[in-house]
């Protein structure tokens, strides 16, 4: 079933003919258009892509599924109110996460149909990636792989963690990947118990511990890995950290699968820490989603009743973190799979030690 016809049957069984796209990773997602700008405009006959001047021509070329309009941009909501109205359509959806109450206003004073308000339904049709799309993150995952084996060679004590994500940065590009997939987190000595520690100027130095959470922007998809390491040898408790993180992330990986929920697959490593008495130290959920945005449903955690399925391609990524001590984060991404999950963030998880 083609992604459009997925869509109409989204919007049928939500009680609506036609649904307005703004969000540039939907839009992305439904046309192949990359494109800065545009508008889908869905209903049960028609896909149309809606684009200004600027756009006409790369938006022609790569959505082929798609009617490709140019439109004057002062007349955008003008235009879908003629469409709607061709069609006789009384009710049309839109994206409530992403329309802002100015813009939500602004479309209701042109459209005599009414508003609708649909939450995540074409981020949900993203959940289940097809195969080209995880062809796609696998390759993302190697460039991260590749920039791991390589930053390696260049951390040392005196090097700031600027210096280290810039060197990340630049060797994915080397290899193909955009840029970066998100603002990377380099952590060392106290500041790695900073869960999102994004690099500072802080100086490595011996001793440290150092969190390294980065991935590749590649072809629109983005990979998420995290790893942490020692710049010499680490205190004893930090050690420990490692190992127990460590465990529990392998404890998910052996037993995670399809048909259990996300609830389920957090409390695989969160019941491990938490009998270790680190429990209170693990604050965030186990894992997440990622594709075109970097974080996509499900979210796994204590309260998430979502169930995973095969093809859904998440993190893992369990972590401990004790203020004025230092913290771990062990994360990879992994395809969900009918009977376990295939890991495809290779780096090695085992404590490296500089």
């Amino acid at each position: 079933m083609s992604k459009l016809e997925q869509l109409r049957n989204a919007l049928q069984a939500q009680g609506t003919s036609a649904m307005i796209i703004t969000n540039a990773q939907n839009r992305r997602y439904l046309t192949g258009f990359t494109g800065s700008a545009g508008t889908v405009v869905v209903t049960n006959t028609r896909a149309l892509l809606l684009v200004d001047f600027r756009y006409i021509q790369q938006a022609t070329e790569q959505s082929k599924t798609f009617e490709v309009h140019e439109i004057d941009r002062s007349r955008l909501y003008e235009t879908i109110q003629e469409i709607l109205e061709q069609e006789s359509i009384q009710t049309v959806g839109f994206e409530q996460h992403h329309v802002t109450y100015y813009t939500y206003q602004l479309i209701a004073n042109k459209l005599t149909a009414t508003l609708k308000p649909l939450s995540t339904i074409v981020e949900d049709l993203r959940m289940i990636k097809t195969p080209e799309e995880i062809e796609i993150i696998k390759k993302a995952a190697w460039i991260s792989d590749e920039a791991f084996k390589h930053i390696l060679t260049f951390i040392k004590p005196g090097v700031t963690e600027i210096e280290i994500a810039n060197e990340l940065e630049s060797h994915m590009r080397k290899n193909g990947a955009t840029g970066a997939a998100f603002d990377m987190i380099v952590a060392s000595g106290h500041r790695s118990a900073l869960p999102h520690g994004v690099a500072s100027s802080k100086i490595i130095e011996q001793g440290d511990m150092l969190t390294l959470d980065f991935g590749a922007y590649y072809e629109g998809y983005r990979s998420d890995m995290t790893r942490t390491i020692a710049v010499g040898e680490p205190p004893e408790q930090l050690k420990e950290i490692y190992q127990i993180v460590y465990d529990s992330l392998q404890h998910a990986l052996s037993n995670m699968k399809a048909g259990i929920t996300g609830q389920n697959a957090d409390s695989y490593t969160r019941d491990y820490i938490t009998a270790k008495g680190y429990g209170e130290n693990y604050g965030h959920g186990a894992g997440h989603g990622i594709g075109l945005d970097i974080h996509e449903n499900i979210f796994m955690s204590t309260v998430c009743e979502d169930v995973l399925e095969e093809n859904m391609v998440l993190t893992v990524e369990p972590g401990i973190y004790v203020p004025q001590v230092g913290g771990v984060r062990i994360e990879d991404d992994v395809i969900i799979t009918k009977d376990g999950v295939e890991v495809i963030t290779h780096s090695p998880k085992e404590l490296i030690i500089l």
